[in-house]
This record gives C-alpha cells, structure tokens and sequence, in this order.
C-alpha cells in the first residue's frame, strides 16, 4: 500500500520506517506553545525515531515528555534526551487506571504557556501543523486535529475506513489534542478513570463551557502501530462505543443485518450496503482537502472496518457484561467516557 506524499517542512521520519531526515525548508520562528507528550514504553525499540522529532520539535516548541517507563527505561530516555525536552515522572499525588490521563495532567499543570499541544508519541507534527493550532486556540479552548496514517501498511489502510467515515459524519477522534491551559487548569482537568480519555477530554471542556474547533483539512501525519498491537486493540477501540449509543446501535445491528440478508439470498442489499459504506468514506476522503494525505483506496477500506466493528461491537459489550469491563495497561476500566449532560451535572 503506497503512503501519501509528506507535506513540505514535515517532522522526521522514525527511523522505524525509513532514514531519519531533517525537515525540508528550515525551521521558522520560535512559538510560544507547551507540547506535552505523555509516555509509558516497555521498550525502547523506537527510541531514535522519537529522539529526532523530539529534537526537531524542540526547536520549534517548549516539548515536556511525561514518562511513566519503568526506571532502567526513564533514565535511559533522560540521557536521550537531556538538553531536548524536559522530562519529568507523572505527578505521584495523582491516580488513575488510565496513565495517558495522570501523564497529560502532570504535564499541562507544568507547561510554561497557555497554549499546550497534547500528542502521543506516534503522533508527528509539521511546522504548518503547530501554527494552525497555535493561531486556533487563539479563538476556541479546544482544537481537535485529523490524523492520517504515513507510512500506509495493510492494518493503517484497514483503520483509515474509521477515519474517513467518522470525517464523513464529523469528525475523527485524533492521538492528539490542543487546549487552553487555563480552561483546562479552570476545569480541573478530567478524569483518569475512563478508557476514550480524547473523548473524555473534548466532553469535559463542553460541559465547562468551552468552544471547540474541528477542521477537517488540518491534517496531522501519525506512525502506523505495529500489526500486532493493532490486532490488540480491537475490541478495546470497540469498547469506546459504549460511551457513544447511535454508534453502539449501529455497530451491533451489523451482524443481524448481514445474517438477515444472507438467509433471505439477497446478496444486492450486500452489495448495496457495501457500496453506500464506501460511497460515504470518500465523501470523507474528499472533506477538508484529505485527498491530499488519504490515498483513494483507503474508501475501500470502511466496509471491511464496519464488519470489524460489527463482530468486535459484540464482543465490548460482553466484556462489560461478563467481566465488568476491558482489560487496558493491566488493569480493568469500565467505563469508556462520561455522557456530557452527566459532566455538566457534576459541575452544578
């Protein structure tokens, strides 16, 4: 599967995927921005990738990484990366099932500005990318980029159905935010017990009050996982949707209606579907100029992920019937994001 091309001035490659390059064009202008990434590795196989974009985007922006490792791995990421980035052990006061969240909170009470980008460690930045959500959150209290997928194998191809499809309906759930850090410290953050914490994070500053902005044509390139943590993450990512109930509905009606159609030998409701589905997913593709970064064969993909859904849908609600909840970083959550009127309520 071709990957798109990198827009000029892109962050370096992981050296995962191919030489390390620095970016094309130079670098401009210090901004005033805290990028926070929060962190918890068992290994350090992507270490020198990492470095390099932590290297390039110090240049750029003042980068705090919240590193949850266990202690051989954080001190070998401190010699990584001292003089790069400030890096600091999550807050010890604080607790949660959910370690991104204890590290995001660590690292937006530390930052240095008020504006603060908030990404995984997949998650590649350009310069253009950190402007635009610089001159954002100028104007709303929270900022929900696009991503996509570069480099593009087999899995990436297979999620990017999600992504277009959630673009053609709104908007996708992205590994990154931005948000004002004073309606975030004015909040009191959000909680680190719940498993879709990008949806918790975006309910929780609606329920305060805050505005939101969603462009579909800031595109913001990620790193493909590897086959087998995608694999992993199936019914985990399905679980999410009980924090959502159309989509729930809809992921759990795939499989009666596929059987529905099969026993009455009517394969053109099939075709049809499918069809439709791929239909919706380049309507997606097209939004916001994401021909630019979603290859076309990526529409191809959402029939394939709608049947996934279907199939993993399924099995998310029996684990929360069975055994309470979904297995995450060794623990058990139960919970996949607060409702917002529940959010709005707890604040009166």
């Amino acid at each position: 599967m071709s990957a798109p091309a990198r827009p000029a001035g892109a962050a370096p490659d992981s050296d995962r995927h191919g030489t390390i390059a620095p970016p094309a064009g130079g670098v401009g202008r210090r901004l005033p921005v805290a990028y926070v990434l929060p962190l918890r590795w068992t290994d350090d196989a992507d270490l020198a990738g990492l470095t390099a974009y932590l290297r390039w985007l110090g240049t750029l922006v003042d980068v705090t990484v919240v590193d949850g490792s266990p202690p051989q791995l954080f001190a070998r990421h401190g010699e990584a990366w001292r003089g790069l980035v400030r890096h600091l052990r999550p807050d010890p006061a604080l607790s949660g099932v959910n370690g991104k969240v204890t590290g995001v909170l660590t690292g937006v009470g530390a930052a240095r500005h008020e504006h603060v980008v908030i990404a995984d460690d997949d998650v590649r930045y350009d310069e253009a990318g950190l402007r635009a959500v610089h001159r954002l959150l100028d104007r709303v209290d929270l900022v929900r980029p696009q991503n996509y997928f570069d480099p593009l194998p087999w899995h990436a191809w297979w999620d990017t159905g999600r992504t277009l499809l959630n673009r053609a309906l709104g908007a996708d759930y992205p590994g990154t935010l931005a948000v004002r850090r004073s309606t975030f410290l004015a909040m009191g953050g959000y909680d680190p017990d719940v498993l879709f914490e990008n949806l918790e994070l975006i309910r929780t500053v609606r329920a305060y009050g805050g505005t939101e902005a969603a462009p579909a044509w800031l595109h913001v390139r990620r790193l493909p996982p590897d086959t087998a943590h995608f694999l992993g993450q199936r019914v985990r990512q399905a679980y999410d949707d009980l924090a959502q109930p159309v989509r729930l509905v809809a992921s759990l009606a795939v499989l009666p209606a596929l059987a529905a159609a099969v026993a009455a030998r009517r394969p053109g409701l099939l075709l049809g579907a499918a069809v439709t589905t791929v239909g919706l997913a380049e309507a997606g593709r097209r939004r916001g100029g994401g021909t630019a970064v979603f290859p076309p064969a990526t529409a191809l993909a959402a029939p394939f992920w709608v049947l996934e859904r279907g199939v993993c849908g399924w099995l998310a609600v029996g684990r929360r019937l069975l055994f309470g909840g979904v297995r995450y970083a060794g623990g058990r959550v139960r919970r996949a994001a607060h409702f917002e009127r529940t959010l709005r309520r707890h604040r009166r």
